[in-house]
């Protein structure tokens, strides 16, 4: 990589104010190249990870593009995220880009799990309709977003309630108790070996709901019994969220993935270790991200809203990202201009070696196809 110019970004956030050692809400990476001022940008925010040095920003930047990555308040802040204030912060980003950098046209690239973000990004600057969390003031900075003029999404999971569900261990019978299981449903167990029959499948799928919906019945309960105390939320623990039995089992949904892997390797070591999804939350970042009940952080009811050029990139060696899961992205959309794509890599294009060039190449040219 080169010829390429990096420029930090801070700014503040319409929610909250600077930190006291000095660091801004908002922060992320300008990348374009040396000497240039791009027309067209690229922006991507995720709920929690890190995107300022996103691993496509130095080749879409190579390309003749910007790229923002772009991180709110709640990076590396999991626990605490709010979609409503999430959202306003990456208006800051988008705002920055067409009034500062000069940008005519934004590309909302919504990568991983910043897919359905910047699908419900998109959808609340086309039409309001992201509500507050349980007990939080409406937020006024999101009621009038610049919405993007293109939207990708690239390796990209469904949502964050869904992801969280089709990942989580029903057989915990015990939310207290990282060891408590019901032998019946342990996909790791000797009673269930791999591959999984039709009805092990069912009987799994409609547990891993039932325990999302027993824990937004606990938080509700719970925020209820803290009104009128010295307590406006609290914390607590979520146990066992890498057991989805495509993970495990190869011939569900078969496709170029690696078998018996995820993300953190092994799913049974993954599975009782400390690092997951959802593994620590307040009770109101439950109900506004993982709940299936209460989270506007589902893709498709924003995607229905989408109707700019979109483009779906899926990975199809992808570990945690299946192929229905691209499907139903592009279904969702209702952009009358889409195109599905795919490529034989991994969730981050690391391998084969080569892979990120050709993905670069794929958007650019597509965004180049779109724009003046």
């Amino acid at each position: 990589m080169h010829d390429i110019t990096r420029e930090f970004v801070g700014l503040a956030s319409p929610l909250v104010g600077r930190a006291g050692a000095g660091g801004h809400p908002c922060q992320g990476i300008y990348h374009r190249p040396e000497g240039h001022r791009p027309t067209t940008a690229f922006i991507a925010t995720h709920y929690n990870v890190d995107f300022s040095e996103h691993y496509l920003a130095p080749y879409l930047a190579e390309r003749g593009y910007g790229f923002l990555g772009w991180n709110t308040r709640f990076r590396g802040n999991e626990p605490y995220f709010l979609l409503d204030h999430a959202l306003a912060e990456i208006g800051v980003g988008v705002r920055w880009l067409k009034e500062v950098a000069g940008v005519e046209r934004v590309v909302l690239l919504g990568n991983s799990g910043g897919g359905s973000l910047m699908a419900a990004y998109q959808s609340q600057a086309v039409e309001p309709n992201v509500l507050p969390t349980a007990g939080g003031r409406p937020v006024d900075a999101i009621q009038h977003l610049d919405a993007g003029d293109l939207f990708v999404a690239l390796a990209a999971h469904s949502g964050r309630p869904e992801v969280l569900t089709n990942w989580m261990d029903p057989s915990v019978t015990d939310e207290t108790d990282a060891l408590s299981v019901d032998p019946d449903l342990d996909p790791f167990g000797p009673r269930n070996p791999a591959p999984y029959d039709a009805e092990f499948q069912r009987r799994y799928r409609a547990a891993q709901r039932a325990r999302n919906e027993r824990i937004t019945d606990w938080a509700l309960e719970r925020l209820d019994a803290l009104r009128g105390t010295r307590a406006r939320d609290q914390l607590f623990q979520l146990h066992r969220t890498w057991a989805d039995l495509r993970m495990i089992d190869p011939a569900i949904e078969p496709s170029d993935r690696r078998p018996n892997w995820c993300y953190l390797g092994d799913p049974a070591r993954a599975n009782y270790g400390m690092f997951g999804i959802g593994t620590l939350s307040t009770l109101r970042t439950w109900l506004s991200m993982w709940s299936l009940r209460t989270s506007q952080c589902i893709a498709a009811p924003h995607l229905a809203r989408i109707t700019v050029p979109s483009l779906v990139v899926h990975a199809t060696a992808d570990a945690c990202v299946y192929d229905s899961d691209a499907d139903a992205l592009f279904r969702h959309l209702a952009a009358p201009d889409k195109r599905l794509e795919s490529v034989k890599s991994d969730h981050y294009l690391q391998e084969p070696d080569g892979t990120r060039s050709l993905a670069a190449d794929l958007i650019a040219n597509w965004v180049a196809e779109r724009t003046p």
